[in-house]
């Protein structure tokens, strides 16, 4: 399996002011697989530490930061005797030892020399109970489930990843069968890497399925083990109202549809849990399309995703041939699907400012702004070959943007005021 953030780790590994690296993702979205088979592939040795399970170091920075003492102790931990120039020392789950996170400013400071590359799967939970934080002597990489590009890797389609890349679009056009039924197998799959590994072995859909209500079976637990019980509940309500939520016309998240009479206030922390832990992504409404875009959020009006495509499907229990081949009482959902596919492909260029734009009272309303490069970047999302771009033609009219993305599964083109992207190509370089 290729994840395309490997080549972001060689860069981190080359660089001359090189910082111990964080690497952020939800839950099983295959951080510790990453980092392993970076260190197999471009070190000599790997010393890695779970702190989840390696009881005997709990303790290990409650003394004091001496580095030589804590390098000694991987040392024993691990049986890897540590060459600062051929050794990647991995905390896995680092925020299950207290002072660990901490311990990362140290290593900076006083012993650079080393690569660290630190991972939790509720890494960003912690950051927002207070705990110690060696800001300004990291760096950060999110990771997320694998997007279209990957999937086509995974799936042994180097071919056709490369043709997009290629932005060949006259050759492009005429492979767009072999795309599309590669993209609606991505919309039931998702990019989970155990539920993508299992098909790329298998072509069993059903197989995958039972990985995936394996995996939301694991995050409701989670909820249970490590968030505060007072929100837990509410955590569920907000969790497992998504589907819903993203099948309206308007997507916009509504708190009366958690319960009658529901605030915001009684949430906020329970939402605030799930975006810390990376299994919901907020996409903010914007009242101008301006920059910075963040200056114009409005932060009561926003709309809610899942980490995953495939896993938004698995809740909803939508079967496969309902994506391969079409229902017509699945046309709303559809909708809701294909947004969250577009979303997952424009978090990839890490880079983007997300947000989407709609009038006060609604009447239009365009599915993704992007900031990029100093412009805004209007982006419409369409579920088929419907090509009305109502809202998008508003919008143009009122902003008269220098850019505006049409997305759906009608070829590449331009128009006099918009450019109409394949579904299966937003994620390649195409700004």
């Amino acid at each position: 399996m290729e994840r395309l953030q490997f080549d972001k780790l060689i860069i981190w590994k080359n660089s001359r002011d090189r910082k111990p690296l964080i690497i952020r993702g939800a839950r099983q979205v295959g951080k510790t697989w990453l980092i392993k088979e970076f260190g197999k592939k471009e070190y000599s040795q790997t010393a890695y530490l779970n702190f989840e399970s390696s009881k005997s170091l709990k303790n290990l920075f409650a003394i004091d930061f001496d580095i030589q003492r804590i390098i000694t102790a991987i040392q024993i931990e691990t049986d890897v005797q540590i060459d600062a120039t051929n050794t990647l020392i991995i905390f896995d789950e680092i925020q299950e030892c207290e002072g660990a996170l901490n311990s990362l400013k140290y290593f900076f400071e006083n012993a650079p020399q080393y690569h660290i590359i630190a991972a939790g799967s509720l890494l960003g939970v912690a950051l927002h109970q207070h705990t110690s934080f060696p800001v300004g002597k990291v760096d950060f990489l999110e990771l997320y489930p694998l997007n279209f590009a990957e999937f086509l890797l995974a799936l042994n389609k180097k071919s056709l990843y490369n043709l997009l890349l290629s932005r060949d679009w006259e050759l492009i056009t005429s492979f767009k069968s072999k795309y599309i039924e590669l993209l609606r197998q991505y919309y039931f799959i998702g990019g989970m890497p155990e539920a993508v590994n299992s098909f790329s072995l298998e072509n069993n859909f059903t197989r995958v399925r039972t990985i995936q209500k394996n995996i939301l079976n694991a995050y409701e637990q989670d909820f249970s083990k490590h968030a505060p019980h007072d929100i837990v509940p509410r955590i569920r309500m907000i969790w497992q109202s998504i589907p819903s939520q993203l099948s309206k016309e308007n997507r916009k998240f509504i708190f009366g549809a958690l319960k009658h009479g529901a605030r915001a206030k009684e949430f906020e922390m329970a939402m605030a849990w799930l975006i810390d832990s990376g299994l919901i992504h907020k996409v903010q409404r914007v009242s101008k399309p301006a920059i910075p875009l963040i200056a114009y959020s409005d932060i009561s009006a926003f709309k809610l995703y899942l980490v995953d495509v495939g896993l938004l499907g698995a809740m909803g229990d939508i079967d496969i041939k309902s994506i391969i081949e079409g229902n017509s009482i699945f046309q709303e959902f559809k909708g809701a699907m294909t947004e969250q596919y577009v979303l997952q492909q424009l978090m990839y260029r890490q880079e983007l400012s997300i947000h989407y734009w709609s009038t006060e009272k609604s009447t239009a309303e365009v599915d993704f702004i992007i900031q990029f490069e100093g412009k805004v970047i209007p982006i419409e999302v369409k579920a088929e070959e419907n090509l009305q771009s109502k809202s998008l033609k508003s919008y143009f009219q009122q902003y008269n943007p220098s850019v505006s993305i049409r997305t759906s599964m009608s070829d590449y083109r331009i128009d006099n005021w918009l450019t109409n992207i394949p579904l299966y190509a937003i994620g390649n370089d195409w700004m």
